[in-house]
């Protein structure tokens, strides 16, 4: 993942009315945690030049390098809320990161392909787990794993030791929890409704002739 370059300032503002008089500048509220020093440094980032910067980019953890009055601080941005109206952001975090050690990230799991089972076996695909936990370093972050389940038959799973991910990242989610299963289609619930349908069909019939057996004994 390439690196998002953003420039930022050192901040005092805190507390509700500094911090909403500050977005009405057109600065956003962010902080970073330190990882060297420990403790988490308070900044404020231009809205402009931060919502640029991000544009069409999908994940929830992008690795940034922040130019904070002249040094450079990369960080992995961890969460980021949102106004509930506008939909723009209100208040960011970073955790500051080292290029050369591995963290552990959430990455999206997308299934690609349409399962054999499904095709053929009239099968049903569903998806257990959104996403896994790796462990890789911070310039090997990406956006989502695509996962191919063509190969995938009726009453066959997918596991999360399954992933081929390659030597760069390490998985953290146990291996035995199932990521994806294609279910074979179950014709009982179907077997049962036409049988109610069968027996309330049949059911006026009844009804019918038995009053017109009513009618003829009055007759007589």
């Amino acid at each position: 993942m390439d690196q998002i370059k953003i420039k930022a300032e050192a901040r005092t503002e805190q507390g509700t009315g500094a911090v909403r008089r500050l977005r009405r500048a057109g600065m956003i509220p962010a902080s970073v945690m330190k990882m060297k020093k420990g403790g988490t440094e308070l900044i404020k980032l231009p809205a402009h030049d931060f919502m640029m910067a991000i544009r069409g980019r999908a994940s929830k953890q992008l690795l940034v390098s922040i130019d904070l009055d002249g040094r450079e601080v990369p960080a992995l941005m961890r969460e980021m809320q949102n106004d509930v109206l506008a939909g723009t952001p209100i208040h960011v975090d970073f955790s500051e990161v080292s290029l050369s050690e591995k963290v552990r990230v959430t990455v999206p799991v997308y299934l690609t392909g349409e399962a054999v089972g499904v095709k053929l076996g009239g099968g049903v695909l569903e998806q257990v787990l959104r996403s896994v936990d790796v462990a890789c370093l911070p310039t090997d972050i990406v956006e989502k794993f695509e996962v191919d389940v063509s190969a995938l038959d009726l009453d066959q799973t997918l596991f999360v030791k399954d992933l081929a991910l390659g030597d760069k990242y390490s998985l953290v989610t146990r291996g035995e929890l199932a990521l994806a299963v294609v279910k074979a289609p179950d014709d009982v619930p179907a077997a049962g409704a036409a049988a109610q349908a069968g027996d309330a069909a049949k059911a006026p019939e009844v009804i019918k002739k038995g009053k017109e057996e009513e009618a003829k004994k009055e007759a007589k």
